[in-house]
């Protein structure tokens, strides 16, 4: 079974560089319904049998480029974990202090943000049984942050990986192989 884990195509989204946890958090809802830029990446060509995508727009649209005349299975199990601002201000922070304080809040499981680390794990965890149980190869298209908990998990049960990174660039995949 080879399972192809690709991160979605680049957003056409200009973030703004400093904002209030107002601004932040419709930044983020922003981003999540903002149109993909055209791919210009290459993925393994591989009879894919079932290609499963997140249930944000960028994961469908990149799904629409790279396999046109497929169909897709929707899963919200793969979506990007949501993020939102740490506390509330008026007070302008930098872009990377809200990125950074809302990760730390995900990763100690604080209720202030969605999803906390356990749970994103559960999610993936739930992921990776549904796809192992279907044992066919397949290409899942989903988000950067969530394909490290993904991996992981994946990892857990048992498949191997190419490569892993710190940071995954839009268009950028990992093969798996159980």
């Amino acid at each position: 079974m080879r399972v192809v884990i690709i991160r979605h195509a680049e957003v056409d989204f200009c973030w703004s560089r400093r904002c209030t946890s107002e601004g932040f958090d419709s930044e983020c809802s922003g981003y999540d319904s903002a149109p993909i830029k055209e791919i210009s990446f290459q993925i393994p060509q591989i009879e894919y049998q079932r290609i499963f995508i997140s249930e944000l727009s960028r994961s469908l649209s990149t799904a629409g480029q790279l396999f046109p005349e497929k169909e897709y299975i929707e899963s919200g199990l793969v979506n990007e974990v949501p993020l939102r601002s740490a506390f509330d201000t008026k007070k302008k922070f930098p872009l990377w202090f809200w990125n950074v304080n809302g990760r730390l809040q995900w990763f100690m499981n604080n209720r202030r943000q969605t999803e906390g680390r356990d749970q994103t794990r559960e999610r993936a965890r739930q992921f990776v049984t549904m796809m192992s149980n279907s044992n066919t190869d397949c290409a899942v298209i989903t988000h950067g942050f969530f394909m490290h908990t993904l991996l992981s998990e994946m990892k857990k049960a048992g498949f191997r990986t190419d490569r892993s990174s710190v940071g995954y660039k839009n268009g950028e995949y990992v093969i798996a192989e159980k």
